[in-house]
């Protein structure tokens, strides 16, 4: 078992993640601008640090999990930050959802200081963190991702290297155009269906047994009939997500319009308001417009 880990970001993902690592016989030392979430992994028995400096100081992996580039960029090269405290061969493992063009600079960043890092941002939601079955997808030397798959084994279970730095970035961006496109196709079709006098349960029963089947549906069918919302991923959070989508589309030159139309939907609960509620609730953009709101028995 490799020596005491690191843990920096214990927010809706990380804290089940960083909880898991423990329940497996990994020493944790933890990090995180709140408190609270500190605390209470203290009290299952983490170490507590400081600052990320001191995390760095005192492990030789240091796991990243944190909302967007610039926080990551700011606890990696920032004042106390992770660089500071990194010994030659340190492995910085960022589990965030980034720029791939920000990820690039950090790993170039970390080689200069002797160490070395991995992107390996996930898919699963709160639920797959707490039940240690995210799909991780991982940028970076074959090396280093052999040195980091047990951690990974213990929170993952679809683990992939798919490239070099900054790959795994960018296929989880492949990833998130799926996820929302995938929400919003099947918010129109409930919608359609319910307004027309189908029963929204009975539209997923019988879409989820066809071609048209998906895990959204698997995964969100509660949330779209019962109209909870309580975030598993937020939609803020997948509005940043393809923007990183997009941005990476214009770097690679490739055109991403259903993307850009989704986006902008995105951008328009946020500006509603909704942008702390689940993904899920980009339903509520297309009932809106169809001046329609389905239900569980409709």
């Amino acid at each position: 078992m490799a020596g005491k880990v690191g843990f920096i970001g214990l927010g809706i993902m990380g804290k089940p993640m960083a909880r898991n690592l423990m329940e497996a016989g990994y020493g944790l030392l933890v990090y995180n601008r709140s408190w609270a979430a500190v605390e209470e992994l203290a009290g299952k028995g983490a170490e507590t640090a400081g600052s990320p400096k001191e995390v760095a100081e005192a492990c030789n992996t240091v796991i990243t999990m944190l909302p967007d580039s610039p926080q990551v960029e700011e606890v990696v090269t920032g004042e106390n930050g992770v660089l500071e405290g990194v010994t030659e061969g340190t492995l910085l493992v960022d589990m965030s959802t980034i720029s791939p063009v920000v990820t690039e600079k950090l790993a170039q960043k970390a080689r200069e200081m002797g160490a070395s890092m991995l992107d390996a941002p996930v898919s699963g939601g709160e639920t797959g963190a707490e039940a240690g079955t995210l799909s991780i997808m991982v940028g970076g030397s074959q090396e280093d991702f052999e040195r980091a798959k047990p951690l990974f084994d213990v929170m993952g279970e679809t683990i992939v290297r798919v490239g070099e730095s900054g790959t795994g970035q960018v296929v989880k961006a492949c990833n998130q155009i799926v996820v929302a496109l995938t929400i919003e196709a099947v918010s129109e079709a409930l919608v359609l269906g319910s307004k027309a006098g189908a029963s929204p349960a009975k539209v997923i029963q019988v879409l989820s047994g066809g071609l048209a089947g998906n895990k959204v549906m698997e995964a969100k069918s509660e949330n779209f009939l019962k109209h909870e919302f309580n975030p598993g991923f937020r939609l803020e959070l997948h509005r940043k997500d393809l923007g990183i989508a997009l941005a990476a589309g214009r770097e690679y030159g490739v055109p991403l319009p259903v993307t850009a139309i989704v986006d902008q939907v995105l951008e328009a609960l946020v500006a509603k308001g909704s942008g702390g509620e689940d993904h899920s609730a980009m339903l509520m953009f297309i009932e809106e417009l169809a001046q329609h709101t389905i239900g569980e028995g409709s």
